[in-house]
């Protein structure tokens, strides 16, 4: 599975469901972590794990500027906007 889109990392993000026990901004970082492993790999495909990261990066910026309540709730009022 390869997520695109900031708002496929949140709908990911809120689908597994877990609660106030992981905050999002560890749940990115752990993330993030993971893919820059995968980078590692000669059979796999760099571009996707490089968009993938770049994503995060982002979404590590705008959690430590907005707030992690406020970057959740834009993207899940996106994501109910997007498909209903």
């Amino acid at each position: 599975m390869s997520i695109k889109s900031t708002e496929e990392y949140i709908d990911f993000f809120t689908k597994l469901n877990m609660g106030e026990n992981v905050p999002l901004l560890s749940f990115v970082n752990n993330e993030r972590m993971v893919l820059k492993q995968k980078l590692e790999y000669k059979n796999l495909e760099k571009g996707p794990i490089q968009i993938g990261i770049k994503i995060l990066e982002d979404l590590v910026i705008e959690i430590n500027e907005s707030g992690e309540k406020a970057v959740l709730e834009k993207y899940q009022k996106l994501i109910g906007e997007k498909y209903g």
